[in-house]
């Protein structure tokens, strides 16, 4: 895992003038050392996937497809090298590394499905109005223009995915910077795709610095940007760009609400250990983790020392460990910003019942309750394996209490009653409710996107699809319908 990587320009290999070293943030190894594409190399990319758009909307729908479907094959084929990379690259524990790879699996192959499905057109008959008479209207898709994907280190595989998959699905050209911290799995999509017939220039994957992003965005051949990051960062593109289409997936505090009628032994058992698994997985770096636990004061009690109980389960330790549930944070700059909201809480009154402790990259699974409204771990997303227990009393209360949250990604209810999953769904001001389980859930062909400072537009293939095109009306004169 040591050797230096090239980058992916207009679909072929590449190296650059200087090049940067990516270690492990469990035990500081170099894991790889990646080339570093220079200005011209940048600009020769955009250039590439600009005059191959035209080319590459008109590519017959099964080239895209049987490309997308080797990726796919090839993606399961090498699963067990790509998690060990995933692994050493961003301290994820190995078996949910291997998860991220089956997933990213998943999203070429319902990118190759949605490719052979994908604009069929829709015909309208407009003769319903007299001044319509003997006309028909053709509704069809056509790409917006080439994306520039800009995508984080907490998913580094299947988040690349995410971003190039549906866009080849949709015959648009991409440019994709995959993260700074974690680059070598999004560049393995570039070795499987130069497998494919694809037409050059229709995708890049260039490891560029943050801070020569700016002119990227900025330019006028790139006229959609997929980013999914902070919250800071992605209204700062947007707000840089407002003619521009931006699609943003932000952050989030998720929270899981217990209600009353999830009372049972076995109800408590199921939501405790779902709750401490998915504040926890990831070391708390996913935008959906469980962060706060809103529960009904009837069950409030018992629900408690069973989230403790389980938290404390969870074994934390060396990410190449199969038995490791919860590895370091990306780095210790993101384990000390944790350290610094878990003492500003407890300080501020918080009761710390398990966990609270930092080294170096790692912090152990947390847990706090009795957490004031105004500190920082309350209000911002902590990215990092730490929850919060809150006491309400009643339905109302308990959705009022997620609802007041500058965030709006996603929110899991456990409740077996019908009529209060439609009400959660109805009231909660959230991209996703997730009945009978926490809100990290996401199948990765549902839609996926935020309300609120969570972000705009929608992920899941078909959803970015719809995001990366446009709809153009094709008007048919003069018919007998």
């Amino acid at each position: 895992m040591t050797a230096t990587h090239a980058f992916w320009l207009a679909g072929r290999e590449a190296t650059g003038e200087s090049t940067f070293d990516v270690t492990s943030p469990w035990d500081d190894r170099l894991v790889g050392t990646v080339s570093v594409p220079t200005d011209a190399q940048v600009e020769e990319a955009v250039a590439a996937a600009y005059a191959v758009r035209d080319e590459f909307a008109a590519t017959p729908a099964h080239v895209r497809a049987a490309a997308l479907d080797h990726v796919s094959r090839r993606l399961a084929e090498r699963t067990e090298e790509i998690a060990q990379l995933i692994s050493a690259e961003n301290g994820k524990p190995i078996k949910w590394a291997r998860g991220e790879v089956g997933r990213a699996v998943s999203v070429f192959r319902f990118a190759a499905e949605e490719a052979r499905r994908f604009n069929g057109g829709e015909a309208q008959r407009l003769d319903t109005d007299l001044g319509g008479q003997g006309r028909l209207a053709v509704t069809r898709r056509f790409p917006k223009g080439v994306v520039l994907g800009i995508a984080p280190f907490n998913f580094p595989l299947n988040l690349c995915a995410h971003k190039i998959a549906p866009a080849i699905a949709a015959g648009v050209p991409i440019i994709l910077k995959p993260a700074p911290a974690t680059p070598l799995s999004g560049l393995v999509i570039g070795e499987l795709l130069a497998e494919t017939e694809l037409p050059a220039g229709s995708w890049s994957i260039l490891p560029v610095a943050n801070d020569r992003m700016p002119a990227l965005v900025q330019d006028e051949r790139l006229p959609v940007i997929s980013f999914t990051g902070s919250e800071k960062v992605g209204y700062a593109i947007m707000d840089s760009v407002p003619r521009k289409h931006c699609t943003l997936e932000l952050g989030g505090n998720g929270a899981a609400v217990v209600l009353a009628d999830y009372a049972s032994d076995e109800d408590l058992d199921w939501a405790a250990n779902r709750i401490a698994t998915f504040s926890n997985y990831q070391g708390g770096q996913s935008c959906i983790s469980v962060q706060r636990v809103i529960a009904d004061a009837s069950v409030y009690d018992r629900l408690l020392p069973r989230v403790v109980a389980a938290v404390e389960a969870q074994v934390t330790g060396d990410p190449s460990d199969a038995a490791t549930d919860v590895g370091p944070l990306v780095g210790e700059d993101a384990a000390k910003r944790v350290e610094t909201w878990v003492q500003e809480a407890v300080d501020a009154g918080a009761t710390l019942l398990t966990g609270g402790k930092r080294d170096g990259a790692s912090y152990a699974p947390t847990v706090l309750a009795d957490v004031p409204a105004d500190v920082t771990i309350s209000c911002e997303e902590v990215f990092g394996p730490v929850l919060t227990l809150q006491k309400v009393d009643g339905e109302a209360a308990a959705f009022a209490a997620v609802n007041d949250s500058k965030y709006g990604l996603q929110a899991g209810v456990f409740t077996h009653d019908l009529q209060t999953a439609f009400r959660a769904h109805r009231a909660l001001e959230v991209g996703g409710v997730v009945i009978g389980d926490v809100p990290s859930y996401r199948a990765d062909q549902m839609p996926y996107g935020g309300a609120k400072q969570s972000g705009v537009g929608r992920e899941g293939v078909r959803y970015a699809m719809d995001d990366y095109t446009y709809e153009r009306v094709l008007v048919l004169t003069g018919l007998q319908l």
